[in-house]
């Protein structure tokens, strides 16, 4: 058995592109494609009648971003713009490397936060599983 090393991955110089042109990497605070899965059980009549299986995942994307509502083209206000609207989402976890790319159904963010800080919103989008290419 091969002892296998990994790459652990290091966010830093990464895209964020929603659409065709307009990427908001300098806003994403953080991005995470999730899955979320159930498992079936079922049992017989006897100890060892026990069947399970798990249902094909669904996935969401959960971004926290720099809120910007000065700007018409900044993140919060696309996402204010667009909801609803499904849109290819294609993340670049290190610039010129491998691409995450789903279709998301936009989401907006929370607009507003805390005196003294700055403002940052974290929503959670439907998406189509990855593709990692």
């Amino acid at each position: 058995m091969a002892a296998i090393t990994p790459t652990p991955l290091f966010l830093k110089n990464a895209l964020v592109k929603f659409g065709a042109t307009d990427t908001y990497e300098a806003a994403v605070r953080d991005i995470k494609f999730t899955p979320s899965t159930s498992v079936v059980t079922t049992r017989g009549m006897t100890p060892a009648a026990v069947f399970q299986d798990q249902d094909v995942a669904t996935w969401t994307v959960e971004m926290t971003f720099l809120q910007d509502l000065t700007a018409s083209t900044s993140l919060a206000r696309y996402l204010f713009t667009n909801e609803g609207t499904a849109v290819v989402l294609v993340f670049t976890p290190i610039s010129g490397g491998t691409t995450i790319t789903a279709t998301v159904t936009v989401t907006p963010g929370q607009i507003g936060g805390a005196v003294g800080a700055y403002a940052e919103a974290t929503v959670t989008m439907p998406s189509t599983k990855p593709v990692i290419a």
